[in-house]
């Protein structure tokens, strides 16, 4: 089963090369965090804040990409944690089939919080991970 997930926070670290994004389950209380490297930190913060650049970086190109070739990215799923590395895979609707395609989960939330893409966690991987929010 998937659960619904929102990007609740990104923590961005100028003195560390390892920075933090926050899930945190849509309709209850479970979050964890995903430590992904700067460059994707700031993409992902750069596409919350619909900051554009001149040219199309990573992210931008991926999403031309899918469009132009009338695809839609449907979801993002992280599906798997093996060895402290999580697993996703992008979910992208073309002529009526859904094509997955393997991503990073940093590299695929970077590609859809800019068109608000919905995120999901297998129950599985949820349950090994989460921690409910400190009140």
């Amino acid at each position: 089963m998937e659960v619904r997930m929102d990007l609740a926070r990104i923590v961005i670290s100028e003195t560390s090369q390892e920075q933090i994004i926050v899930l945190r389950e849509r309709d209850g209380k479970r979050q964890f965090p995903i430590v992904i490297g700067l460059t994707e930190a700031y993409a992902i913060d750069r596409r919350v804040k619909s900051i554009s650049t001149a040219r199309p970086l990573t992210h931008e190109l991926l999403a031309n990409v899918i469009h132009e070739m009338d695809g839609e990215l449907d979801k993002i799923v992280i599906h798997d944690l093996r060895d402290h590395t999580f697993y996703a895979k992008l979910v992208i609707r073309r002529d009526g089939r859904l094509i997955e395609v393997d991503a990073r989960p940093s590299d695929a939330i970077a590609l859809g919080v800019a068109g608000d893409t919905p995120i999901y966690v297998e129950e599985g991987v949820l349950r090994q991970v989460c921690e409910a929010p400190e009140s």
